[in-house]
Formats: C-alpha cells, sequence, structure tokens
C-alpha cells in the first residue's frame, strides 16, 4: 500500500467519526487535507454545526440553505496516521452536505516532511 493510499483516522473528542485520504497538500505551506468518509454519521453539517455552537468555535461561514460551513480550527478535532500516530497539527472543516466535508491540517515541518514525503516530493518534483 503506497502512502497516499493509507487511510488517516479522524475523531472529534475521542470519538471515531470518519477517515480521509489526505490526498490535497500545499506542501511549502506545510497543509494536508482531504475528504472526509463519515462513519455512522448523517449530516456532517449537523455535527460540526453543533458541536462549534457548543463549544464556542468560530463559524466563519453558515449557509443553512445549503448545509455549508466553513470553521475555525477545532482543537477537540484529531487525525491519526495508520500506525496511532497523532498528526500534531491545527484541524480545520470546509463543506456541505450535498458534496462533501474536506478537512484541513497546518502541520509544523519537519513533521509533515516525515508523515508526508510524497506531497513534498510531489512538489518538488514540479521545479525539476
Amino acid at each position: 500500500m503506497s502512502l497516499i493510499d493509507k487511510k488517516h483516522r479522524i475523531e472529534l473528542d475521542e470519538k471515531l467519526i470518519g477517515f480521509s485520504f489526505l490526498e490535497n497538500a500545499d506542501a511549502p505551506m506545510g497543509v494536508v487535507s482531504g475528504m472526509i468518509q463519515f462513519e455512522n454519521i448523517d449530516s456532517g453539517y449537523d455535527l460540526f454545526l453543533d458541536y462549534c455552537s457548543n463549544n464556542r468555535i468560530t463559524i466563519n461561514e453558515n449557509d443553512t440553505n445549503y448545509k455549508f460551513i466553513d470553521t475555525q480550527t477545532i482543537p477537540g478535532l484529531k487525525v491519526y496516521c495508520e500506525n496511532g500516530s497523532q498528526i500534531k497539527g491545527v484541524c480545520a472543516i470546509t463543506g456541505m452536505d450535498k458534496e462533501g466535508f474536506e478537512i484541513q491540517i497546518m502541520v509544523n515541518y519537519p513533521l509533515y516532511e516525515e508523515i508526508f514525503p510524497h506531497h513534498v516530493k510531489e512538489y518538488s518534483e514540479k521545479f525539476k
């Protein structure tokens, strides 16, 4: 299995909410992101709206018609590698029920390079 195929576990306050392949990256900025595959969650919008409202987390954008939400940092949102180690970073969410939700994680170097060498390599090869 390649690094790109690895599923990363996503938890909210230590409860599994889903997985992501973290397929997108902005390597120079230390950002990795990916679509969330929810586990036993009917509405990602309701989940994040309720959680952010109850925990005083700033919501940048909330469109109730489209069930779209864009959040600031969610401290209770944690992402784990397949080996169980936590990806230490700052997590936020953007998306809507109809099209899905993306998790974005800002990770400091050198940890970013250790966990996501494939993203760093892909970026570096753009300039060869």
